[in-house]
């Protein structure tokens, strides 16, 4: 039967002929509604909270003539070093210094710490094998929603936690995500050893990221490593490979080794290399770069790298190596804070971040930084309120800690005087 033979049945013109693949028109127009209600509008991951935080105590190159066989001059002359910031007291640690950069990057955000949803902190030198970093500093800020872990990919470690967080904003797993590099590896430097204990600093920095519909922010990653130079930059000892004992102590393996040449060629190549890769896939040309953020190791690196083999402006590349030294995966986020507060970032600026380090391992991330880059000004009241809300979160872990303790003390007590079963008791039950 034809559609001419339905029109004259009585159906009149509104049939409709089924398309080739048996649907009709209408269900089509249906289902495709139905698909546009289920697709999301684009994310996209914003850097919108920034801040650093480093030790008061700062050793000058002179003050490394007093200790170590070395001079200022050459110390300047390789590595652009002209002084470093080390923990002084017990309590500073990887964790504290942390734990106020993250702060600085929440109130920058003005966002309440109980609306982020993962905390990520690269680090080489952490509290512990474990518990993470992490998960202290999720404790000290009373993050009580957030997951959190630590990243060890040394120096590039920063940029890792960068392209993870990303990944989770973009896949609809995380609205914000608080990434962290925090280092304090003057406490695992030798310091006769003149090769390694001049490079050094500690220091933290963190950057907030966060969901959003406005284009831009992170834009693309780019991930390497070659396993096959492990052992150019490592710490030998303190893991399962080598356990600690009185060998290990006295050998001195559980501090920073390093060949210096062999990571010095690396890392020249990589990180030029890396950052054309991420310029390619973001799709961005070298002569649109605003900034180069690089991993803060040696300035003759840098100059080596981006400078001479890509061509970009020294006003466009940003170095404080010289302040701090190299504080691996902070080394990143204290530039780029310091980058901010100098106005050398705008809305609209393309940026990269680049790195490398033990494993070896590089990375780059480009960046279109699409926030304003001005502090919001705070009120009395507003910081009388964060203070509250940490204050708040150390009473909060106190308790927790006190609770354990009188259930770790109570518990085997009331055990000791329950009655024992009589051995016909303890059968089952048909």
């Amino acid at each position: 039967m034809t559609a001419q033979a339905h029109e004259g049945n009585g159906t009149g013109s509104d049939y409709e002929a089924p398309h080739l693949n048996g649907h009709f028109p209408a269900e089509e127009e249906q289902a495709q509604e139905r698909l546009q209600d289920r697709v999301q509008p684009p994310r996209y991951a914003q850097i919108i909270g920034w801040g650093y935080q480093v030790p008061e105590r700062v050793v000058t190159n002179h003050d490394l003539e007093q200790v170590v066989d070395t001079q200022d001059e050459w110390i300047r002359t390789r590595t652009g070093i002209q002084e470093r910031r080390v923990v002084a007291a017990p309590q500073e640690t990887s964790a504290t210094l942390g734990t106020e950069a993250a702060r600085k990057a929440l109130e920058v955000a003005d966002l309440h710490p109980g609306r982020v949803d993962l905390i990520i902190c690269a680090t080489s030198s952490p509290e512990h094998l474990f518990p993470s970093t992490a998960s202290i500093i999720q404790d000290n800020l009373g993050i009580i929603n957030a997951g959190a872990f630590d990243l060890s990919a040394a120096c590039s470690g920063f940029v890792y936690a960068l392209s993870i967080a990303r990944g989770q904003i973009l896949a609809g797993d995380a609205e914000y995500v608080l990434v962290i590099g925090a280092e304090t590896l003057s406490r695992m430097v030798d310091w006769t050893d003149r090769t390694t204990c001049v490079l050094f600093g500690d220091g933290a920095g963190a950057v907030l990221l966060a969901a959003s519909d406005v284009p831009g922010g992170v834009t693309a990653s780019v991930l390497g490593s070659d396993g096959s130079g492990a052992e150019l930059l490592t710490i030998p000892a303190g893991g399962s490979a080598a356990p600690a004992s009185l060998e290990t102590v006295s050998s001195g393996s559980h501090y920073i080794r390093m060949d210096g040449r062999a990571v010095f060629r690396f890392a020249t190549r990589i990180m030029a290399a890396a950052t054309r890769q991420v310029l390619d896939k973001a799709g961005i040309p070298v002569s649109e770069v605003d900034l180069v953020v690089p991993h803060q190791a040696n300035k003759r690196i840098i100059q080596h790298s981006v400078l001479r083999q890509l061509k970009i402006p020294e006003d466009k590349v940003y170095i404080n190596v010289h302040k701090y030294g190299n504080t691996s995966a902070a080394s990143i986020p204290i530039a780029l804070c310091e980058a901010i507060e100098e106005g050398k970032v705008a809305p609209g600026d393309n940026l990269v971040f680049v790195g490398f380090g033990a494993g070896l391992t590089w990375g780059a991330c480009a960046v279109k930084w699409s926030v304003p880059v001005e502090k919001p000004e705070t009120t009395w009241w507003t910081n009388t309120q964060r203070q509250a809300t940490y204050q708040a979160a150390a009473a909060r872990s106190m308790w927790k800690r006190a609770i354990r303790r009188i259930y770790s003390q109570v518990e085997p007590r009331a055990m000791a005087r329950r009655p024992a079963r009589k051995p016909e008791e303890e059968q089952p039950t048909p």
